[in-house]
């Protein structure tokens, strides 16, 4: 659901105070959906009932909205059971969580279930996500919980064990072992995550895998790996990265199809393992091996180092015991890095600090967490081949401080990484949301505007190429990229490839040194020059004069007559006048004294500055067409003196345009009324000039009602 204006300040705000608090941590995750886990069971158990999750009901609702929804075939004789009604002596985990524990159903979220087995490689990883204290014995009663990061929080998802069956078997995720059902609760508590379980049909591993550890991840193609790729991915394992590989489908219509070699295209691998063995008759020839798993439990590699394979013959029984060499029909084989390289098509590595795998030292990374949107018609500009409205999107000024200490052939320079990550677009899928096409580009600073906070205009990115750039725009839910550019400031604009496509984003920046990342900042406006008396403005006097009679003041509704007999003269802005309420607001702008009306000072100043506004919104009116687009709004507010930052741009475009992201004179002039009462009474309050004021509730009621 769409933020309000208000919505979304408050909620920004909240979200700002319990990061400050430590909340959204991993000590102190935040509570999905407001339940708390602990509260929860200890009710359950003083009351001896088993927990019923009223917000993820067992009910076609939480299957799905389309294919799993109620016109669907596939739900008519589906039954959700707790385990105990499944089998006997269900277990939460038997004899530990393996890679075996993860067996495919009826759902296509291969993605998923490739990185949980990956998850299992790292037993402090894996109970992060999986609380170890849950079981089906002491103190159950029903109700299990998983932890997930989400969007720069860490969120504890509490779920009842109730799971969807047929004929009495799991519909969905299930484990080797019949009564072993973590991994089928696991997929439950994401879907929960998600809204439903249908909404997991189809991703990216990476996803999954950044949800598991809060890393960033890099993409390596095939056909571009650097050549160190087997080293890559040693060092890779050894930190307790997480690694996913595919086989891309070219033709759609045969997604996810068995090949002649066993191997399935456009499904989700997880690698498991890589390891250099000596043969026992050749022991100076050595050979690279990497373990793969098929999240389905079966269907294997039928090549060379294949579980029953003649190439084992040459390996001794201690080569074969390292590698846990068994022949099972599990999903899981080897093959040579050789055969890897040619038949998949990439390869992700999910890096959770992030760590360089470039060289042989762990680097901790600094990590620098940006919450941005794109709002339409406001800051929505599309990629740079919209130059009109490309500079209108979120920037966010980088500064690169320190170089690296091992500088490539002598450069130096700073690394990082750019993550941008679009956000909800898979929760809100059923709401025929798709994944945008997402990139960034990152522009040099000059020097002269360092420290200049302020939005960089089009003229500026119609002046300037940019220094670096997200490879593609691509339709996933995360681009991501590493670079290495000179110490200096920088600006980073994320965008979707079109224009006027809303959404909210993170952007994340891993860098190795103390470098910073922010988003511009609120500037108070510049005066503006009344100017003199014209003929007109005595015009204007006199006019007043016969209005406010002797009490020599207007009323709202006395200057909505007076400023309407004015504007109709001026053909040119072909306005239907200003409103009733636009005259109000006007009042509390100018209104001294508090009497509610203007005396002839007051309401000289307001003229001067309607006639200031009204030459600025002509300018921008150049088609005619009585009014400015949003865009425009952008340079016109920023012409009448106020400095504002991309949230309050978002607001006005929310609260001032019209259905075509257009802004009609009164709507202009009442915007720009707001902004200077606000700024005024904000001014008021600042008595010492450090740009923060307290206020009570009453104070803040009066200083917002009357503006």
């Amino acid at each position: 659901m769409p933020y309000t204006p208000a919505g979304f300040f408050c909620d920004r705000l909240i979200r700002e105070r319990e990061r400050r608090d430590g909340e959204g941590s991993l000590s102190k995750p935040l509570h999905f959906s407001g339940q708390d886990y602990a509260t929860l069971k200890q009710e359950c158990l003083t009351k001896k009932c088993l927990f019923e999750d009223d917000t993820f009901p067992a009910t076609v609702e939480s299957l799905g909205y389309k294919e799993l929804g109620h016109k669907s075939n596939k739900v008519k004789n589906i039954v959700w059971k707790r385990p105990k009604e499944i089998c006997e002596n269900p277990q939460f985990i038997v004899g530990g969580a393996s890679r075996t524990d993860i067996c495919q159903g009826d759902l296509g979220d291969c993605w998923l279930l490739a990185a949980i087995a990956c998850l299992t490689l790292n037993e402090k990883l894996l109970y992060r996500v999986v609380p170890q204290e849950q079981s089906y014995s002491e103190g159950y009663c029903g109700i299990f919980h998983f932890q997930f990061w989400r969007y720069g929080d860490w969120v504890d998802v509490v779920i009842d064990d109730r799971i969807p069956t047929l004929n009495n078997q799991l519909v969905f995720t299930k484990s080797a072992e019949r009564n072993e059902f973590w991994s089928a609760l696991l997929e439950k508590a994401y879907a929960k995550l998600h809204g439903s379980y249908e909404a997991l049909k189809g991703g990216n591993t990476t996803e999954a895998m950044e949800d598991f550890t809060g890393g960033v991840t890099e993409f390596y193609e095939m056909k571009e790996a650097p050549k160190e790729l087997y080293k890559i991915m040693n060092k890779a394992l050894e930190r307790g990265s997480m690694m996913g590989c595919s086989i891309d489908s070219l033709v759609p219509a045969r997604f996810e199809t068995r090949t002649t070699t066993g191997l399935v295209k456009g499904h989700a691998y997880s690698v498991t393992g890589v390891e250099e063995c000596k043969h026992s008759q050749h022991k100076e020839s050595k050979v690279r091996l990497v373990r793969l798993r098929n999240p389905w439990g079966q269907v294997e590699w039928n090549g060379p180092w294949s579980d029953n394979s003649k190439e084992w013959v040459s390996l001794s029984k201690a080569e074969k015991d390292k590698l846990h060499h068994q022949s099972a029909e599990d999903g899981e084989f080897w093959m040579s890095f050789e055969d890897f390289k040619k038949n998949y098509t990439k390869i992700e590595i999910c890096n959770l600090t992030p760590d360089a795998l470039e060289d042989d030292k762990i680097h901790k990374w600094t990590v620098s967490v940006n919450e941005g949107r794109w709002v339409r018609g406001c800051s929505a500009g599309g990629c740079r081949n919209h130059p009109d409205t490309f500079w209108t999107n979120p920037q966010f000024r980088l500064r690169l401080l320190e170089e690296d200490d091992d500088p490539e052939d002598n450069e130096v320079a700073c690394s990082f990484v750019v993550s941008l990550m679009q956000k909800n677009r898979r929760k809100d899928r059923k709401l025929g949301a798709n994944l945008f096409t997402i990139g960034f580009a990152i522009y040099e600073v000059p020097k002269e505007l360092h420290g200049n906070k302020q939005h960089l205009q089009k003229d500026f990115f119609l002046a300037n190429s940019s220094k670096a750039r997200s490879k593609a725009y691509i339709n996933l839910r995360e681009v991501t990229q590493r670079f290495r550019l000179s110490p200096g400031e920088y600006v980073i604009i994320p965008s979707t490839y079109e224009p006027h496509q809303e959404g909210e984003f993170l952007l994340r920046v891993f860098s190795e040194k103390r470098n910073t990342s922010e988003v511009n900042i609120l500037f108070k406006p510049a005066p503006s020059d009344a100017g003199e008396e014209t003929e007109e403005d005595q015009q204007f006097r006199s006019l007043f004069q016969q209005i406010a009679g002797d009490e020599r003041e207007i009323t709202a509704s006395e200057l909505k007559n007076v400023l309407n007999r004015v504007v109709s003269k001026h053909k040119e802005l072909n306005t239907e006048g200003f409103s009733l309420d636009s005259c109000r607001s006007m009042i509390a702008l100018m209104d001294m004294d508090g009497t509610g009306r203007l005396n002839l000072q007051e309401f000289r100043h307001l003229w001067n500055k309607i006639k200031q506004w009204q030459g600025i919104f002509k300018q921008y009116n150049s088609d005619q067409a009585d009014c400015i687009n949003s865009f425009e709004m952008r340079n016109a507010v920023n012409d009448a003196g106020f400095r504002l930052n991309n949230q309050l741009y978002d607001i006005i475009t929310m609260r001032y345009a019209n259905e075509n992201m257009n802004i009609d004179f009164d709507s202009f002039i009442s915007c720009l009324v707001r902004l200077e009462a606000m700024f005024r009474a904000f001014q008021a309050f600042d008595q010492d000039g450090d740009g923060t004021i307290r206020l009570s509730v009453l104070e803040w009621l009066q200083l917002t009602m009357y503006a």
